[in-house]
């Protein structure tokens, strides 16, 4: 019995000697403790776009006789961008922080048009390309729950909304976006307490909520051999995937 004793207060001191070795120095202790604070945030993103394809339509042509059309429309590719931003955090309570986060997202999706009708000389369908470049001003709005801190490290996870306006739209491209999106965010991170400031790396995905297709453009196109390309979607909704560090 004594033995037994023994042994468990060796176990019982060699646990608590390995969990004091764990811990170490804390950084900005009280930082989490304030009740609103601001920060800036820099990060790069990959955007896509998932089409809702027409299929077979008609249009009408130069000389007013309606044509057959097939053609498809993918961003056959995820395009890099990068964010700058600033944002404002408060503290609800132990867990929970809620933040508005104004931010800007600049980009360019790469679109890749087959027109099915219409074949190469190696019988091919003929293949267009539209560069779309964006830059979105946004202001997400996050719920954030946080574990508990441990020694300079505190995961967490978010959730928010996003509501973006795309500045940068062109009449003269195939296709055209409307001016405002709204994005579901959904992500995970992690606090780094730094002795001067605390870092915080996020990795989020974002999806349209919204239908960003613009199905008025067609109407305003002017060469009317460029309607199967303006015609080949009926809808579309943005995706994102962002990696963001924010320093606080």
């Amino acid at each position: 019995m004594k033995r037994i004793i023994l042994m468990a207060l060796i176990a019982f001191y060699t646990g608590i000697n390995g969990m004091a070795q764990l811990r170490t120095v804390e950084n900005r202790p009280y930082t989490d403790l304030r009740p609103f604070h601001f920060g800036v945030l820099i990060g790069t993103h990959a955007q896509d776009m998932e089409f809702q394809n027409t299929g077979i339509t008609q249009y009408i042509d130069a000389n007013g006789i309606e044509q057959p059309s097939h053609v498809t429309v993918d961003q056959d590719r995820w395009d890099m961008g990068f964010t700058v931003g600033v944002l404002g955090e408060f503290r609800l309570n132990r867990s929970f922080q809620f933040r508005i986060a104004p931010a800007m997202y600049f980009g360019t999706r790469h679109l890749t048009f087959y027109n099915l009708l219409e074949k190469d000389g190696a019988g091919n369908a003929i293949v267009q390309h539209q560069e779309m470049k964006t830059a979105y001003i946004s202001s997400a709005i996050d719920l954030i729950f946080a574990a508990e801190r441990f020694n300079n490290h505190r995961p967490y996870v978010m959730a928010g909304i996003n509501p973006m306006m795309n500045l940068n739209s062109s009449k003269s491209d195939y296709i055209k976006l409307k001016k405002s999106e709204i994005f579901l965010e959904l992500g995970v991170g992690c606090d780094f307490y730094m002795p001067f400031f605390k870092l915080r790396p996020e990795l989020k995905f974002m999806y349209g909520l919204t239908d960003s297709f613009d199905k008025k453009h067609p109407e305003h196109i002017k060469n009317k051999n460029e309607l199967p390309y303006a015609l080949a979607a009926k809808g579309a909704h943005s995706k994102i995937i962002a990696l963001t560090f924010y320093f606080e």
